[in-house]
């Protein structure tokens, strides 16, 4: 099998900015038939990773030498979101580390349906500059109770904290997310509800100023209960709740398993903000579905370092911790 003229050329281009960048690996989106021989010879040296949809695509290029396979469920969605998601599957898997330079290939014109079109399409992604972007695409993947317009604002509110932390110190915080009648009743103030008094508009996330405020708030211990619509509800509160049968990675503190408990309990997506290394973590059904490292945080607190399960990461120990 031939392959197109064009697909032949962005190789080729993909290949010198690979070299002149240099970039750390291609990544291929698959959408069709291809001579993937010949797309290997035509890359060269170049560190190449495919995503491809469906066990036969995938059964085919795992006999293929010299490519790191990156499996895909066969969902439709637009081309970003399927970018988005296979970048961020790469990360999750340290088949590439937060920051990289990664060239992808893809089709990014529409085609008849059914009769997709080759290769069209070039990109060069760093993912320092994009991965905290990129990820909350993957937030609608989530199967939950929660709006994803609520889901993005916490998100995006507990990356800030965990980049900018507060007064030049970096800052943990947890925020709880939804079914809040079933978290209050498994929670006890730990100081007084810094919201409570206040009418609806003065405790809504799409407000900026509330937004900045709970910043503060956050260097508070206690967790943060936030409403399906946006609005914050409580704080400071101690979620007593029973973490057996969890397991997360080792070096996660008590924030992290008060999170994944009171998720698995409930039907709130908790969201957490590392203190030691400002990784916002999210948590349902009682583990990990998503994390978002804090690439553009100021490095004064400590080296970044990719957290694996046998390499800890300092945290401090408080009732709703780290």
């Amino acid at each position: 099998m031939a392959i197109p003229e064009q697909t032949a050329a962005l190789l080729k281009s993909a290949r010198q900015i690979y070299q002149d960048l240099p970039a750390d690996a291609v990544l291929i989106l698959a959408e069709t038939g291809i001579d993937w021989e010949a797309v290997r010879g035509k890359l060269g040296n170049c560190r190449l990773l495919i995503a491809a949809q469906g066990r036969a695509a995938t059964a085919k290029l795992k006999e293929l030498p010299g490519v790191e396979l990156l499996e895909l469920d066969p969902v439709a969605m637009p081309i970003v979101d399927r970018m988005s998601l296979a970048l961020l599957r790469a990360v999750a898997t340290e088949q590439l580390q937060p920051g990289a330079h990664v060239v992808v290939l893809y089709n990014g014109i529409a085609a008849e349906q059914g009769r997709p079109e080759p290769i069209d399409s070039l990109s060069v992604i760093h993912l320092g500059e994009h991965l905290e972007r990129m990820s909350a695409h993957d937030l609608r993947m989530l199967d939950t109770r929660v709006p994803l317009e609520t889901l993005r604002l916490v998100v995006d509110l507990a990356t800030e904290i965990g980049r900018e932390g507060r007064e030049n110190k970096p800052v943990g915080a947890l925020f709880v997310v939804g079914d809040t009648k079933k978290v209050l009743s498994m929670c006890r103030p730990i100081n007084f509800n810094p919201f409570r008094g206040y009418n609806t508009e003065e405790r809504d996330l799409r407000d900026r100023r509330v937004r900045e405020q709970i910043k503060d708030l956050a260097q508070l211990d206690g967790a943060i209960l936030v409403g399906r619509d946006g609005v914050a509800v409580a704080g400071c509160m101690y979620i007593d709740v029973p973490a057996e049968g969890i397991t997360l990675s080792k070096g996660l503190g008590s924030r992290h398993w008060t999170a994944a408990a009171v998720s698995r309990k409930t039907q709130a997506i908790a969201v957490v903000v590392s203190q030691s290394s400002g990784t916002v973590r999210i948590f349902q059904n009682g583990q990990v579905v998503l994390h978002i490292e804090p690439l553009a945080r100021p490095h004064v607190w400590q080296p970044f370092h990719l957290e694996t399960a046998d390499d800890p990461e300092p945290e401090i120990q408080e009732p709703v911790g780290d």
